[in-house]
């Protein structure tokens, strides 16, 4: 399969997910649950899910799946050289309250490398895509797509940073870092989620980080970071990839800035 086809179906994948999400948003019989975890799970979630992975099954037998709510397809399959990784409702939360700033994310692993990734937020009309080495692209309402990029911005008191938590930071020790990092940006909102990253590499904000992330949180924004011209690493500098736990996301101009910034303080 090349990347190109790759996507196409990803694409219609997040088509049929968009169609589920979006019936089930706001509405009166929606059924929450808690996981373990204490985070919540809707029912559209469990569907979201459950549509992908059929689709897949059926049209990409040979490759894994990962997800969010129903985690590796069968013991073992995770180690395939392809895997696609699912998260049916990026921002749950905000989805379970009637925030529209909520996604679907899909992504394709070719062995250690992101090849493939989709970002769709419906009921924000906006859809994000990218393949390795076809550039990065979205849409609004239905509209044409449009190739995106990365801002030219090359100082951090020119910046605009978007985050998620702060108690997270607090969690890992680093609250302290990240605030002193806040403070010398020109601005700073709490935009949260997928949506921080995908502002970034369409060029509307310019840093994006958070400490702690899973893989189905992550996977799906790497290539359209990078191949918007962003650079996408670990809050300790580490390359994006299936370990991948936390995430500094930069036009590529602040980055190593940025980084010094939350590993000294200065």
């Amino acid at each position: 399969m090349t990347n190109a086809e790759d996507l196409t179906l990803a694409l219609r994948l997040a088509d049929e997910a968009d169609r589920i999400s979006l019936d089930r948003f706001g509405s009166a019989d929606l059924k929450i649950e808690s996981k373990p975890d204490l985070t919540p799970v809707s029912d559209a979630d469990l569907a979201v899910e459950r549509a992908i992975r059929a689709v897949l099954e059926a049209e990409r037998p040979g490759d894994a799946v990962i997800g969010e709510e129903y985690g590796a397809s069968a013991v073992g399959e995770s180690a395939r050289p392809r895997r696609w990784v699912v998260d049916p409702i990026d921002g749950t939360k905000n989805f379970v309250r009637g925030v529209p700033v909520w996604a679907t994310l899909i992504a394709l692993f070719d062995g250690d490398e992101i090849v493939v990734g989709v970002v769709s937020a419906p009921a924000l009309s906006r859809r994000w895509w990218a393949a390795t080495g076809s550039g990065a692209f979205s849409t609004f309402q239905g509209g044409p797509a449009r190739r995106i990029a990365v801002s030219g911005v090359s100082a951090l008191e020119d910046a605009s940073l978007s985050y998620s938590d702060l108690s997270e930071w607090e969690a890992i020790g680093k609250l302290e870092e990240f605030v002193g990092l806040t403070r010398r940006c020109w601005r700073t909102r709490g935009y949260g989620d997928f949506y921080s990253y995908m502002l970034v590499a369409e060029g509307a904000a310019d840093i994006a980080t958070e400490p702690e992330l899973n893989l189905w949180d992550v996977a799906a924004l790497v290539p359209i970071v990078r191949e918007a011209g962003g650079t996408f690493t670990g809050i300790d500098g580490g390359a994006a990839g299936p370990a991948t736990a936390s995430a500094l996301v930069t036009n590529s101009h602040l980055h190593a800035e940025v980084l010094r910034a939350l590993t000294t303080g200065s």
